[in-house]
């Protein structure tokens, strides 16, 4: 299995000339780095103006290994080369390293670079990213891989105290400023300035050589610079990780910028769903993107500008936000025991409440984003008390509690670690029979940030003052505070809807939706077709692949297709939810004709894009089941379909602004608009044109 590791940019406000002198220090040898025994050059060379510098070197390292493990292993220090190319012009440093020893056993290579900031030029920024591909250790693949990640993130760890010990050593010399290196044609007659071996003759280039340098910086700087995460970016605003989970944090985040071309969850709910999931890249992408087409389908990111939360709730349902508590979390009251929970099951229906609660998280995500502007801290949950006074057998009607599973599965699916920690007050005698009923849906990790206070033993010390400032704590707990939770109530009997009311609400709430689904098969594509009065209009589209691999096409046609229809004049095909318009008798080039390059989609990628029409008729967007038949099992050529969820819009090219109605808020508590969002209405699409 190969090992990954990409770290965030680490920025050193000092200039790239003083980190290399710090840099250079370390060698042959560097005492602050135990392992680190002994280097040698085997090969040194530069460009005839001095400008380029390549030094290649083998570095010796005793590796912390049980001494068993290196007598089967037969050795006491393990080899790695390195190549450092150096481009004073530039002003970068890459450096390449390879394993040397056990090469055919264990494949290790790591790339960092030293390289100006792109913002201040008088900074610096380092990245570093490795890989390690253990394929056979002897029969201690594993230990031996627990050891090689172990000790390289903690080598990670040192490697920025070490520049910063070095620059202090320099500066207690005297060493603060190092010119910028020039071209022999500009140099003067006088000596120029050279500091020890560290420091390599410079010379202030003139105003020409630095906008060339600053241009050339720009286009190598592969993303913009909110794309390449600061590490003090990430431990004020995402909290301190362990080098490792930075790296998957960092890798994560990566594969959502290049797979969706338009919202993508801020960085508070990529790590929420990473910590949920241990810092396993693969289970934490494949939750994430269930909950993108999740909201994407359901329009969650904008429940909070359309949320009206009727009157009945405001009147009955006993919970609100109160304050914090004494970590700067926001403070969510629940009064269970005051709910009517039967009532408002019967009034509003299942799906309504959880459609109120969805509105709470949001609400929540909003305000952990505020309080850690407020304490200068990273927060990223909420802290729930929740007040059993009241709860009886009343509140174990079933339907109620089948609504509070569906409540907490959704919730728990689509809002990980959100909850810092539950506070159960005053809880009766028959709170076991409903803790036996839901404990087992709730996860493991939530279950253990329950602490239930029985009576009034929530007054005591070690109670509700160790979480909450008393002039915090609500008046109906013995505080002072004023809460503005409702005292809830019996709902009236006459607001009672029928279960056929319900039903037509519940799905008039759900399935009212922009978005579409569909099932591809092997040889039964789903085709949508749409008819364009006027030459340069504009067609639009945002799709997601929920499953399996598709290919999308965009084809023209003059000719009208003679597709079945149903009763309802709807367009059928061989699935309940796959059309075909494209005939069979059809010939490309002939029939109709291929207007966009074909573009090939992963499962869990979401693709936006729009196509300037040149001439009216019928346009048919199609999507293709895609497979590589080298890859695939007995199992998968059983069942060779995929599905998508897909929008599409017909927009006059004035109205055109580069992306779709459904998509120009950027409100949510949840996404914010992708910097690789289509910004331009050109006739081929930003996401087929960028891959």
């Amino acid at each position: 299995m190969v090992q990954k590791y990409q770290s965030p940019v680490r920025v050193y406000k000092f200039p790239f000339e003083l980190i290399m002198a710090a840099y250079d220090r370390r060698f042959p040898t560097c005492p602050l780095i135990p392992i680190f025994v002994h280097s040698d050059i085997i090969s040194e060379r530069q460009s005839e103006d001095g400008a380029t510098q390549v030094i290649e070197r083998r570095c010796t390292l005793d590796v912390e290994a049980p001494r068993l493990l290196k007598r089967i292993a037969g050795v006491d220090y393990l080899y790695f080369v390195q190549k450092n190319t150096l481009d004073w012009r530039q002003r970068s440093l890459h450096i390449e390293t390879y394993n040397e020893s056990f090469s055919t056993r264990v494949i290790v290579k790591e790339h960092c670079s030293y390289t100006v900031h792109p913002e201040n030029e008088d900074w610096t920024c380092f990245e570093q990213s490795a890989s390690m591909d253990m394929k056979s250790f002897f029969g201690f693949e594993s230990t031996a891989e627990k050891i090689a990640m172990r000790q390289y993130a903690s080598s990670i760890k040192k490697g920025k105290e070490i520049i910063e010990y070095y620059l202090s050593e320099l500066e207690t010399e005297g060493i603060t400023h190092i010119p910028r290196w020039t071209p022999p044609s500009t140099t003067t007659a006088s000596p120029q300035p050279t500091v020890n071996a560290a420091v390599i003759r410079t010379h202030k280039c003139s105003k020409e050589d630095s906008e060339r340098v600053h241009i050339n910086l720009t286009e190598s700087w592969p993303v913009s610079v909110e794309d390449k995460l600061d590490a003090d970016y990430i431990r004020h605003y995402l909290g301190e990780l362990s080098p490792l989970n930075e790296s998957c944090f960092i890798r994560l985040r990566q594969w959502l910028q290049e797979t969706h071309k338009g919202k993508l969850p801020k960085d508070q709910h990529v790590l929420r769903f990473l910590r949920s999931r241990d810092f396993n890249v693969e289970k934490a992408r494949e939750a994430l993107c269930h909950t993108l087409t999740w909201r994407k389908q359901h329009q969650v990111d904008f429940l909070l500008d359309s949320w009206k939360c009727p009157q009945l709730l405001q009147d009955f349902y006993t919970g609100g936000w109160h304050y914090h508590d004494k970590d700067g979390l926001p403070l969510y009251i629940l009064r269970l025991g005051q709910m009517d929970t039967k009532g408002l099951v019967r009034a509003l229906g299942e799906e309504f409440l959880l459609r109120h609660v969805l509105s709470i998280n949001e609400e929540g995500l909003r305000r952990c984003e505020e309080n850690t502007i407020i304490f200068g801290k990273p927060i990223s949950c909420w802290t729930c008390l929740v007040d059993l006074e009241g709860l009886n057998m009343r509140h174990l009607w079933r339907p109620g509690i089948k609504a509070l599973l569906r409540i907490i599965e959704v919730v728990e699916a689509n809002y990980p670690e959100t909850l810092g920690r539950l506070l159960i007050l005053r809880a009766p005698r028959v709170f076991p029979v409903l803790w036996t009923l839901i404990s087992p849906f709730i996860d493991e990790n939530t279950r253990k940030k329950f602490l239930i206070y029985a009576g009034n033993d929530y007054q005591d010390s070690g109670g509700l003052v160790d979480y909450i400032d008393k002039e915090f704590i609500p008046d109906f707990l013995g505080g002072d505070c004023p809460c503005q939770v409702p005292d809830g109530g019996v709902v009236p009997k006459s607001l009672y809807r029928t279960p056929e009311e319900l039903e037509n609400e519940e799905i008039k709430l759900w399935t009212d939706t922009i978005y579409k689904t569909a099932s591809v098969f092997k040889g039964a594509p789903h085709e949508v077709l749409i008819e364009i009065t006027e030459a340069s209009s504009v067609i639009t589209w945002d799709f997601d692949v929920c499953k399996g691999d598709a290919v999308f096409n965009i084809y023209h046609s003059r000719k009208a297709p003679q597709t079945q229809r149903d009763t309802l004049g709807n367009l059928t095909g061989p699935g309940g939810n796959n059309v075909q318009v494209i005939e069979k008798a059809w010939t490309l080039g002939k029939d109709y004709s291929l207007v966009e390059t074909a573009l090939t989609c992963k499962e869990g990628e979401s693709i936006q894009g729009s196509h300037v029409t040149r001439w009216p008729g019928l346009y048919i967007l199609q999507w293709c089941f895609h497979s590589s038949a080298s890859s695939l099992s007995s199992l998968q050529i059983s069942t060779q379909k995929c599905r998508v969820m897909y929008y599409t819009e017909v927009l006059h090219s004035e109205d055109f602004r580069g992306s779709m109605t459904s998509l120009e808020s950027s409100h949510s508590g949840f996404s914010q608009l992708s910097t690789t969002t289509t910004s331009s209405g050109q006739s081929h699409s930003s996401s087929v044109a960028s891959r």
